[in-house]
C-alpha cells in the first residue's frame, strides 16, 4: 500500500518491511525533535488495519488474544498478541473498541495471516473480521499533540500519542492541515528510545513474550485459557525466559549502524567470540546517538561490555535476567 504523501517535498521512500511510507522528509533529526516537542505527524498508512463487529467481538477476542478484553471500555487502547501453541509470539495488535467496533492496526502485510486465523476461530460467536486495508490510513500524533482528529475518525490515545484510523481518501488532507510529516525513522527512533518490542524486529520464530518486557502491557496473567497461555504460566511461575531484551548505547565513531540480525559478543571476547544474541532494531537518535535494541542470553551480565559486529556497545536493562 504505497502512501500518496511520497510525493511530499523531500520524501524518501522507506525500504524492508516499511516500503510503502516515507523513511524522512530530509531532515531525520528535525522529524525527531518534532515528534519529541508534540507536533507534526507521522504516516503509519502502510500498516494493516483489522476490524471486529458484532456483538460478541470482545468476549471472543477475549478467548484469543493474551490480554484482558472482555470488558474493555469504549477508546481505552490496549495491545495484544497471539501466540503459537507453543507460546512463540505471531501476531501483535493495538486495539481499541468505540463501543461498536474493535479497531487494530497490525505490522504490514500480516493482516491477511492474521484474518485467516480468526476467521478459523468464529465457530458460533456472533462476529464479523473484516480487512480495513484498503480503505483506513494509520497516521500517529505524538504526545503532546495539540492537533485535532477529524470528526469520525476513530483514535487510540497511548501515553506516546494517538493512533488515529482515517478514511484513507483523506490522508493528503490530514497532511495538509496537520503537518509537518515525520517520516517512520524519526517513530522507530524514539520506539527505540522508549524499549518498546515490534514483532519481525525484535521477535523470531522462538520469541516469547517474557523476553521482551510484554507481560503486563500485552499479556494478563489473571485471565483465562488462550492459545499458548501453557508457556506463558509456566515460565513465569517456574523459570525464567532464555533471552532478555537490552537496549544499547553504541559507539558513536562508526560510521555504519549493525543491522538486524548482527551478532551480539562480549567486549572481551572480540569479533571471533561466541555469540550471545543479535541486534534487533539499530537508530540514530537526536539527544543519545546512535542506539539499538539487542536480545541476548539471560545469563549474559548485565554490566559486561558488548560489540555489535565490530562496534562496541555498553548495555542497559530492559527485561531483568
Amino acid at each position: 500500500m504505497k502512501s500518496p504523501l511520497l510525493s511530499l517535498p523531500g520524501a524518501v521512500p522507506a525500504e524492508g518491511r516499511d516500503e510503502g511510507v516515507a523513511a524522512h522528509y530530509g531532515d531525520l533529526f528535525r522529524e525527531q525533535r518534532a515528534l519529541a516537542d508534540g507536533t507534526g505527524f507521522v504516516d503509519l498508512s502502510h500498516r494493516g488495519v483489522v476490524t471486529v463487529t458484532g456483538d460478541d467481538r470482545l468476549s471472543w477476542l477475549h478467548l484469543l488474544l493474551t490480554q484482558h478484553v472482555s470488558d474493555l471500555a469504549p477508546h481505552r487502547a490496549t495491545e495484544a498478541l497471539i501466540l503459537s501453541a507453543n507460546g512463540h509470539i505471531e501476531h501483535a495488535m493495538y486495539l481499541v473498541d468505540d463501543g461498536k467496533t474493535v479497531w487494530m492496526h497490525v505490522e504490514p502485510d500480516s493482516q491477511e495471516a492474521l484474518i485467516a486465523y480468526l476467521e478459523s476461530m468464529k465457530f458460533f460467536y456472533r462476529v464479523e473480521v473484516a480487512d480495513r486495508t484498503a480503505d483506513t490510513a494509520l497516521v500517529h500524533l505524538p504526545a503532546g499533540s495539540i492537533a485535532e482528529a477529524p470528526d469520525g475518525a476513530t483514535v487510540r490515545e497511548t501515553p506516546q500519542g494517538r493512533d488515529v484510523f482515517l478514511p484513507r481518501a483523506e490522508l493528503e488532507a490530514f497532511a495538509a492541515a496537520h503537518g509537518p510529516a515525520a517520516g517512520i525513522l524519526a517513530y522507530e527512533a524514539l520506539r527505540v528510545e522508549g524499549h518498546r518490542p515490534r514483532v519481525g524486529f525484535e521477535t523470531d520464530h522462538r520469541t516469547i513474550p517474557h523476553e521482551l518486557g510484554w507481560i503486563g502491557t500485552a499479556v494478563h496473567l489473571q485471565k483465562g485459557c488462550y492459545r499458548g497461555q501453557e508457556t506463558v504460566a509456566r515460565v513465569h511461575n517456574l523459570g525464567k525466559p532464555p533471552r532478555r531484551l537490552v537496549f544499547l548505547h553504541l559507539d558513536g565513531s562508526e560510521v555504519h549502524l549493525p543491522g538486524h540480525g548482527t551478532p551480539v559478543r562480549l567486549a572481551s571476547d572480540g569479533e571471533e567470540g561466541r555469540q550471545l544474541g543479535f541486534v534487533t532494531t539499530s537508530v540514530r537518535h537526536h539527544e543519545l546517538g546512535p542506539i539499538a535494541l539487542a536480545l541476548v542470553k539471560r545469563n549474559v551480565p548485565v554490566d559486561a561490555e558488548l560489540l555489535a559486529g565490530d562496534t562496541a556497545a555498553a548495555q542497559e536493562t530492559v527485561v531483568e535476567p
